[in-house]
């Protein structure tokens, strides 16, 4: 069993990062059977698929390392790097860039949402951004890959091109590529925007009261809290009376989500209540969880130094783990290396 999965270093992490995917990664990490690994990347190749500052890229790739190991990646038990320093990424994408098809990626639905209204003027990057994917998982012969929603429909696209490669280049008893399963888990929380319930928490909104930030103080993250957008009626008793009431299921959401309850069962404890009441304590839970770790990323962050020697160490293992199936795919080919 071996667990691929990667996170851009654009912008802060906030709490739709950290209860979406990093927690259920330190999970999986935490509750590896023997022999397991799990591989866990800093996409800044995919970072340059669209506009980008250089200098932010490169202290957010330092920042989003620390924000990793302060939320309980261990360097020692997982494998932690950033793409720029494992080439074979590159190489293997291009690759695959013959096995992928223009009507496979012209159907992605992550390249219609960032290229909008100017396709044409999309980077190149952006429209293969899928096959880089691929190249991610298929390198290190990836058994499962944790995905949300919004993600299933690449890693079906990365089965595919699997499956051509192997089809095209292999044998059924000698496959190039293993394809991989997804992971969904099951405790995985969608967290929504603080001032819109519709709208997904994100980093590239351009209100940070939208958020919780993994940096926000506490004083902070209770002022965002009780700003958060809601409307005057009482928490219901069950479920059903949080239909069309996307601010306060997106709430109950988030305190399920840090307590390991379902909905249901907070509002159990919680029916009958006002926001008024139920704000400052949503609150004070998230300032307990988040608060270690916005210590331990401050520590972290002290000395960069060892911080890029983390995602040195990391890359070399992954470098090693990557060069078999890169070497297998040039002689599926034909190429003379």
């Amino acid at each position: 069993m071996r667990i691929v999965s990667g996170i851009q270093p654009t912008g802060q992490l906030h709490l739709g990062n950290y209860l979406g995917a990093i927690r259920n990664w330190v999970r999986m990490q935490d509750e590896l059977p023997d022999g397991a690994e799990c591989l866990f990347f800093l996409a800044d190749m995919h970072a340059i698929s669209m506009p980008h500052d250089p200098a932010a890229l490169r202290a957010g790739t330092l920042e989003l390392a620390a924000a990793l190991v302060a939320c309980g990646i261990d360097p020692a038990r997982s494998i932690l790097f950033n793409q720029a320093q494992v080439p074979q990424h590159a190489e293997l994408q291009w690759l695959l860039n013959g096995t992928a098809r223009m009507g496979w990626l012209s159907r992605m639905t992550q390249f219609k949402d960032k290229s909008g209204k100017n396709r044409e003027g999309a980077s190149v990057a952006l429209f293969t951004y899928p096959v880089l994917q691929a190249a991610d998982v298929l390198l290190y012969q990836a058994t499962h890959v944790p995905v949300g929603e919004d993600q299933k429909q690449h890693l079906e696209l990365a089965r595919d091109i699997a499956q051509k490669f192997n089809n095209d280049f292999a044998t059924e008893d000698q496959p190039v590529f293993t394809l991989p399963d997804p992971i969904i888990p099951p405790a995985a929380a969608r967290i929504m925007s603080l001032r819109d319930g519709t709208a997904k928490m994100s980093k590239s909104d351009p209100s940070d009261l939208s958020r919780i930030n993994l940096t926000d103080s506490a004083d902070e993250i209770m002022k965002k809290v009780k700003k958060a957008k809601t409307d005057p009626e009482p928490l219901p008793g069950e479920p059903a009376g949080l239909a069309g009431r996307p601010e306060a299921l997106n709430l109950l959401t988030i305190h399920a989500a840090l307590t390991d309850q379902t909905v249901d069962q907070v509002l159990a404890e919680h029916a009958g209540q006002g926001f008024g009441a139920f704000k400052p304590k949503l609150g004070e839970l998230l300032v307990e969880v988040l608060a270690p770790i916005t210590v331990r990323f401050t520590q972290l962050l002290d000395d960069r130094t060892a911080l890029a020697q983390v995602l040195a160490d990391g890359a070399a293992r992954a470098r090693e783990l990557a060069k078999p199936t890169l070497e297998q795919a040039y002689s599926a080919l034909g190429m003379v290396r």
